[in-house]
């Protein structure tokens, strides 16, 4: 349906009519957009939105984010259960959200093209097509759980006991096979239904506890990343070589381009030049080049290799191994622009003024030689004038200028400065923790980082100047219902007085940490703007960066790593006619679908990545049972408190039993607990003396007693 050119609030006919339209789920934000509703318009239309949803004409489809469509009707993408097959052997299935009172629909699978095929019991995301008024067709786009009645759980004296600290439970294990000994991690199928006596049947064993890397085991498993390429893929990755300069590619060997990475890096995706500008017109401006391994020209649309990297979305990064999105021959082979060697690039060539602003950029595909493999900690030193590299002075000063002048842009633009320490996880080769320490941040990674935004920046320009499909890096402002949490406690700390709106900015999240950052609720107020955010995510609809302060944004740096830098690289070499490896009519229309799933699969990998490491740490601080630590709270609730251990990184928790001498009741708006008699308050950021009463390394849970 064409866009509304209202003045006026749209009738409840007219609204209704907008709504049946929609082939999907539509926000407030569309609605209001699309009939030119503002300022207090919004509230009027937020009332008719609501008389509907009371009527049960609209539903929500995601609360959060107040996401509607048609009250039984359903939408374009949907979560779905396989519940059968009929009588032709296809699958059959039901939406998993249905509140209505309307029948519900039926779904019939046309494509179950993943690997493994998706089956009874499964709920997987898929794309719906209504053919009828309650029947349609799906197509499935990922897993979201296999079958709900598979664990995954440690085998003990007959008994299989859950890894997931949710689920509390262990099950008699059945007719248990002859190689299956103690501590073995085995995948089970358990009964949906709760019975008197818990039972399992074995699936398959996938490891063993006693393993030193046993957490990276389980958290493959727990979140089913695919491990094994297709056999088809091993075949299309054997020699592979080199493209030679032609019409496509231009030679620029002779630039003495150089890799920036941390010292434990294997492949190399992106290697980076600077110069003062020659141009007399551009005095104190730059140009600089940053070369991109050429992943599309090795990995084409719809062939097996393509179909496992779109399968894994992104490589996953545990203390121990890499489960990569390409095979080795490609991310560790031909690829890696390895110094000294030859290399097909994509090369981003820019040219920045004197106050660092973008003056214009071109892409090539080009045959590059990287000159040198630096680290981190290496052009730290030369940047500071500690210890210069040899042969490359001339080129580390332009990079050192060049980041001096990126960096006052990133701060006039307002970019949210959240300090939120990552933490790094050492292991030896048995598997022990060496250190956990917080992840040093260097000027020479920054100077990496300006530069890839620079160059990502520089690709979402040119793809929509050209007019060609965009795998946008999006994140949207922060909700009003975050910004109300956020707002009630920065009141109760009488750190604002009027609460934050709507049309906040970036800036105004950096004047508040800026405010704080030396005070003891620094800790509270990072954790506070952080949970706040919005989270990032892929779409072919621009609605900009808010964190970054970028109007458009794309992947374009990381394509041995993200799948959607290759889709950018692919519709950059068709978009300027760079030759072979762009973009494939199914791939160009599947593309929505394809942000939906990298952006599923990349939340995947942060989640498994997570799992892990506390697992490795609860494993190391099992012997540090009855200790006690500062600790500082990271989060309350009405049952208990969340506690950070700073100097590992991880977190503990205080049920509220374990809160002597009172009787705590919740302030959900100030978010404290207050002791009923004695008036004592626990905040968010307070350090406390606290217990470590019980380490879990299976599941990587830590319960934490507060000490008198």
């Amino acid at each position: 349906m064409s866009k509304k050119s209202l003045s006026k609030l749209p009738s409840m006919k007219e609204l209704m009519d907008y709504l049946n339209a929609q082939t999907g789920v539509v926000s407030k934000r569309n609605i209001a957009r699309d009939f030119k509703i503002k300022g207090d318009d919004r509230k009027a239309l937020k009332k008719m939105l609501k008389s509907l949803a009371e009527e049960g004409l609209i539903s929500k489809s995601d609360t959060r984010k107040g996401r509607l469509h048609v009250a039984g009707k359903l939408s374009e993408y949907e979560q779905i259960e396989i519940t059968g097959i009929d009588s032709m052997g296809d699958l059959v299935a039901r939406p998993l959200d249905w509140k209505t009172n309307k029948e519900t629909p039926q779904i019939l699978i046309t494509k179950n093209n993943i690997n493994p095929p998706a089956g009874v019991g499964d709920i997987v995301q898929a794309r719906l097509k209504q053919l009828k008024k309650l029947f349609y067709e799906g197509e499935i786009i990922r897993r979201i759980t296999a079958n709900q009645n598979q664990m995954v759980g440690v085998y003990e004296n007959n008994k299989v006991y859950s890894v997931d600290r949710r689920l509390k439970q262990s099950f008699l294990l059945l007719d248990v096979p002859k190689n299956v000994k103690n501590k073995d991690i085995l995948l089970v199928e358990i009964p949906l239904i709760r019975t008197k006596e818990p039972v399992a049947k074995f699936i398959q064993k996938v490891g063993s506890w006693e393993d030193p890397f046993a957490a990276t085991i389980l958290a493959i498993y727990m979140h089913k990343l695919p491990v094994m390429f297709l056999k088809q893929t091993e075949k299309e990755v054997k020699n592979l070589t080199v493209p030679p300069v032609d019409k496509f590619r231009i030679d620029l060997r002779n630039i003495p381009f150089v890799t920036i990475d941390g010292e434990d890096a294997k492949d190399f995706d992106d290697a980076v030049w600077a110069e003062p500008d020659q141009d007399e017109k551009n005095k104190g401006g730059f140009h600089i080049m940053v070369a991109i391994a050429d992943v599309s020209w090795y990995v084409k649309c719809e062939t097996a290799v393509d179909s496992d990297a779109k399968l894994r979305g992104n490589s996953v990064y545990f203390p121990d191994r890499v489960i990569p999105m390409l095979p080795f021959e490609l991310s560790n082979g031909v690829c890696s622009l390895n110094p000294n060697e030859e290399r097909a690039a994509l090369v981003c060539e820019v040219w920045i003024d004197k106050n660092g602003v973008k003056k214009k950029h071109l892409f090539h595909r080009a045959l590059i030689k990287s000159c040198r493999r630096l680290t981190y900690p290496e052009v730290e030193e030369a940047i500071k004038n500690i210890t210069p590299i040899n042969g490359l002075e001339k080129e580390i000063e332009s990079l050192k200028n060049v980041y001096g002048l990126l960096k006052k842009q990133r701060q006039k633009r307002g970019v949210i400065e959240i300090d939120v320490p990552e933490q790094q996880v050492q292991l030896d080769k048995k598997g022990n923790i060496i250190s956990i320490h917080p992840r040093q941040m260097l000027s020479s990674m920054h100077l990496i980082e300006e530069l890839m935004i620079l160059a990502n920046v520089s690709a979402a320009e040119t793809l929509e100047e050209k007019r060609s499909p965009v795998m946008y890096r999006v994140h949207d402002k922060p909700s009003n219902e975050k910004l109300e949490v956020l707002s009630n406690f920065l009141k109760s700390l009488h750190i604002i007085k009027n609460p934050l709106k709507e049309s906040v900015e970036p800036k105004d999240f950096n004047d508040i940490l800026t405010k704080t950052r030396k005070k003891d609720i620094s800790f509270a107020i990072n954790e506070f703007v952080l949970r706040s955010q919005s989270q990032a995510k892929y779409s072919p609809e621009n609605i900009g960066h808010f964190g970054l302060a970028l109007l458009r944004y794309a992947h374009f740096t990381s394509p041995i790593r993200r799948y959607a830098d290759l889709m950018v690289h692919r519709a950059l070499v068709d978009a300027l006619k760079l030759g072979e490896g762009g973009l494939s009519k199914e791939a160009v229309d599947n593309f929505e679908k394809t942000t939906i799933h990298i952006s599923q699969t990349e939340r995947q990998a942060a989640s498994a990545e997570q799992d892990a490491l506390d697992r490795y740490i609860a494993s190391f601080l099992k012997n540090k049972e009855q200790k006690a630590f500062m600790v500082r709270i990271s989060s309350i609730t009405d049952f208990g408190v969340f506690v950070r251990m700073e100097q590992y990184g991880t977190d503990g928790f205080i049920p509220m039993r374990y809160l002597k001498g009172d009787f705590y009741d919740y302030d959900e708006k100030a978010q404290i607990l207050m002791g009923r008699s004695t008036g004592k308050i626990y905040r968010i950021g307070d350090k406390v003396k606290a217990v470590l009463k019980e380490v879990s390394p299976i599941t990587g849970g830590l319960l934490f007693k507060l000490k008198n």
